[in-house]
């Protein structure tokens, strides 16, 4: 028989030891790593599977990006004060003081007797009959031309101001749903560029018109612009960045409507009349106008819906140019045509959007995320509008501070809720939702100054902290909800659920400029009732959540569908 071959190094070497359980725990430490590491890179896997080539080239953000967001962002200054001058259009007249009926027709001083508000005149017919007229034509001593006087308004002025206001609010509902019907035809740049043009002439025109009806009608028309530009370039900035700088971005895209809430009465502060105030409002698109050439087009967008060949022409000289401004020349492929075709192809080929119907399914908490997500954000847009109109209610020489202090605080939450979805992603829903009901209950409070004596700039100042708190608190979750709303939906039912979403809160922000009324009964009654709305809002926040790591992980393959789908975000 043949002795097995025993090398001769098995005379001398040593059985290994049996480990002992602190090898075993290092061992188990070194398989658990391994693991990990594993898992880690298997969930990283979907996200270099999901990236193409666009992002490859674009990165998530860069000098080039920073350029056009901050163009895209003017926009939201323009659609600020289009929304919120009626502030400073339309001032509040005192009686006998700034204005008085014109009693001429009716016989002279002599003949008849002026009601305190100098709406009727009781007019004497005899020595034993009167009658009572509406008075139709006033007199007025105020250094400034508003529109109540330009348009005898003055004694249903907040009835009117809230008409007018309706206009506006309507020319955003049906600008939203326009727009997002014409980017299926039209790239968003055009879109964004017909709306800017759009501003420049219905805005011109509405601050020159002698009739309110047709003043109203340009109001209208002014808020469709106002709308086309703001989707659209919410489209564009969507499509050109990525990851966590997206999320920035949306977030502090309210931010920015914040700051034309902020400069507004800058603005209003050199205007001797309102038509003065339209002009001063219609200047800066003048100077978006100049900007256009370096605003980009989609990309995406291009290469789903364009003819294929002009297409990956027009998408390569963006990303060339676009590496050679964020100095990533490095990242442009030598195959870069072919692979904009292949891309092309992808996304011309995708899946259609969910139905709606189909968005009430899906996970076990479909129904309550839905419901909760329409009624948050419906709360939230009434409050967050009614709350920034009510600042007319607290007298008219505070105004311009009232104004100031509201644009503050929006820009403070929307800068909260950047630091919520960093620093408290998990739980963010839940912190924005206890914000905005802590901020509601303490404007209820309002009631507890009804009626109380003190110093009027005291009493304006408590009122207005009390406004302050729930108005940062909604413009928080407003800004958390644009950006994450659809965070936990796939991609095939982001684009029409965030469709539902904006277009049913939308229908009952047009009710915001008629609560405002509530001020003739009680002003607490007026600033109660949204902060009522901002407390639901915020129990349906509450009811959000945040997806789990393995659900991000397991639809990162989705994200060229994310990004088309975030195209189509019709926001405020």
């Amino acid at each position: 028989m043949h002795q097995g071959y025993s090398p001769p190094e098995a005379k001398w070497k040593k059985r290994r030891p049996t480990p002992t359980p602190e090898v075993h725990a290092r061992l188990s430490h070194i398989y658990t790593s391994q693991q990990d590491a594993e898992r880690q890179q298997q969930e990283e896997r979907p996200e270099a599977a999901a990236e193409d080539v666009i992002s490859h080239v674009l990165g998530d953000f860069g000098i080039w990006q920073l350029r056009s967001v901050l163009i895209i962002f003017l926009c939201k200054l323009p659609a600020a004060w289009f929304m919120a001058l009626i502030i400073f259009t339309a001032p509040e007249l005192y009686p006998n003081e700034e204005y008085w009926c014109d009693t001429s027709a009716y016989g002279g001083v002599e003949n008849t007797t002026v009601s305190d508000d100098h709406c009727y005149v009781l007019v004497a017919h005899g020595e034993a009959n009167y009658a009572m007229r509406q008075c139709l034509q006033f007199n007025y001593a105020h250094a400034f031309r508003s529109l109540i006087m330009e348009f005898d308004l003055v004694c249903l002025s907040d009835i009117f101001v809230a008409w007018s206001q309706y206009w506006h609010l309507f020319g955003m509902f049906i600008g939203g749903v326009i727009a997002t019907r014409l980017m299926r035809v039209l790239s968003p740049r055009r879109v964004y560029i017909v709306g800017i043009w759009g501003l420049l002439g219905c805005g011109t025109a509405t601050g020159l018109v002698n009739d309110f009806s047709l003043h109203c009608s340009f109001r209208c028309l002014s808020g469709v612009c106002c709308c086309f530009m703001m989707t659209a370039g919410q489209a564009i900035f969507c499509d050109i960045t990525a990851g966590k700088c997206q999320q920035g971005v949306l977030l502090l895209y309210d931010a920015s409507w914040s700051v034309g809430v902020l400069l507004l009465p800058a603005i209003a502060a050199f205007a001797q009349s309102w038509r003065q105030v339209y002009v001063g409002i219609t200047s800066l698109p003048v100077v978006i106008v100049l900007l256009l050439p370096w605003l980009p087009e989609s990309p995406r967008w291009l290469l789903q819906r364009a003819e294929p060949t002009t297409a990956v022409e027009q998408v390569q000289q963006l990303l060339q140019q676009a590496a050679r401004t964020n100095e990533r020349c490095s990242r442009l492929p030598d195959d870069l045509c072919l692979q904009l075709e292949l891309l092309g192809e992808r996304l011309r080929s995708q899946p259609p959007a969910a139905r709606w119907l189909e968005l009430w399914h899906g996970h076990p908490h479909a129904k309550l995320h839905m419901l909760a997500t329409h009624m948050a954000l419906a709360t939230f847009l009434v409050s967050h509008l009614g709350l920034l109109l009510s600042v007319r209610s607290f007298g008219r020489d505070y105004v311009t501070p009232n104004t100031m202090f509201a644009g503050l605080a929006e820009i403070l939450g929307c800068l909260l809720a950047v630091y919520l979805c960093r620093s408290h992603n998990a739980h963010k829903w839940q912190w924005a939702g206890g914000f905005c009901i802590v901020g509601g209950c303490v404007g209820c409070l309002c009631w507890l100054l009804d009626d109380v004596k003190m110093p009027e700039l005291y009493e304006k100042m408590l009122w207005m902290c009390l406004t302050l708190l729930p108005k940062a608190g909604v413009s928080c979750a407003l800004a958390m909800l644009t950006a994450c709303m659809g965070e936990s939906l796939p991609a095939e039912k982001r684009a029409p659920f965030v469709f539902s979403v904006l277009t049913w809160a939308r229908v009952w922000l047009l009710s915001a400029s008629f609560l405002t009324l509530l001020k003739q009964l009680n002003v607490a009654l007026s600033l109660s009732v949204f902060c009522v709305l901002v407390i639901l809002g915020g129990l349906c926040t509450c009811c959000l959540r945040t997806p789990r790591a393995w659900e991000k992980s397991a639809r990162k393959e989705q994200q060229l569908q994310q990004k088309e789908a975030d195209c189509y975000n019709t926001h405020l």
